[in-house]
């Protein structure tokens, strides 16, 4: 993943998958850029998709998953990933096709580590077996819009609309009014060639400068004029 990459990726994706656990904090600022470029996002509520989601409207986001408080409930009572296993078919398949090489055949061991580490005592930090069912429910829900291309396209622009949020110009001032305690200041800019406040001398120094590499050379890159002074 590379900025060049993502140039390419976030104008051109229809949605944006922000999966993480709630309450990891794991999101950054891709959702919103997919967001800005009409992408709908499926996503857990952690981060900056809870964000999301009171801007745009629950309506127009695909959420799915525990809230941050289920999560740390669920830690608190003693989080069993086997439990979920056990009592859902379609993922316990899901999970021995990993384990038993179905994926890959000719190394049947590859990803054999995977399943084990979802599966093993104090296993799967980031409770994907609880979330599983929740995330496939959501899904078929994407599906199903998606074969509704005017629909789909509403939402893609509502969320566009609702993303002014998250430009880095109300970011800055926010941060500059909040954190830093400071007021923006009209006062314009230098010109480049004017040289900055204070610097007189600075910029004399290098105006002299400027005029004696002018009066070296030529505008036609032949002999100096000093040259030509030391001739006469």
């Amino acid at each position: 993943y590379r900025v060049t990459m993502a140039e390419q990726i976030i104008p051109g994706a229809d949605l944006s998958e922000q999966i993480s656990l709630a309450g990891m904090e794991a999101s950054g600022t891709s959702n919103m850029k997919f967001m800005l470029n009409g992408a709908l996002t499926i996503c857990t509520l952690d981060g900056a998709n809870v964000e999301m989601a009171e801007e745009v409207g629950n309506e127009n986001i695909f959420i799915f998953g525990m809230t941050v408080e289920e999560v740390e409930k669920r830690k608190k009572e003693g989080y069993n990933p086997k439990h979920f296993y056990e009592h859902n078919d379609e993922l316990k398949q899901a999970i021995d096709q990993i384990k038993n090489g179905y994926f890959s055949p000719e190394n049947p061991d590859l990803f054999h580590d995977v399943a084990n580490s979802l599966l093993s005592e104090n296993g799967d930090h980031y409770m994907l077996l609880a979330d599983y069912e929740s995330y496939i429910k959501c899904q078929d829900r994407v599906s199903e819009l998606f074969k509704d291309p005017i629909n789909w396209t509403k939402k893609s622009i509502l969320n566009i609309a609702a993303s002014g949020k998250f430009s880095s110009d109300r970011t800055i001032a926010e941060y500059a009014r909040e954190i830093w305690g400071v007021t923006p200041t009209l006062t314009p800019l230098p010109h480049p060639h004017e040289g900055r406040p204070g610097t007189k001398h600075e910029g004399e120094a290098a105006a002299a400068a400027a005029a004696a590499a002018a009066t070296t050379t030529n505008i036609h890159g032949s002999s100096s004029s000093l040259n030509e002074q030391g001739k006469k």
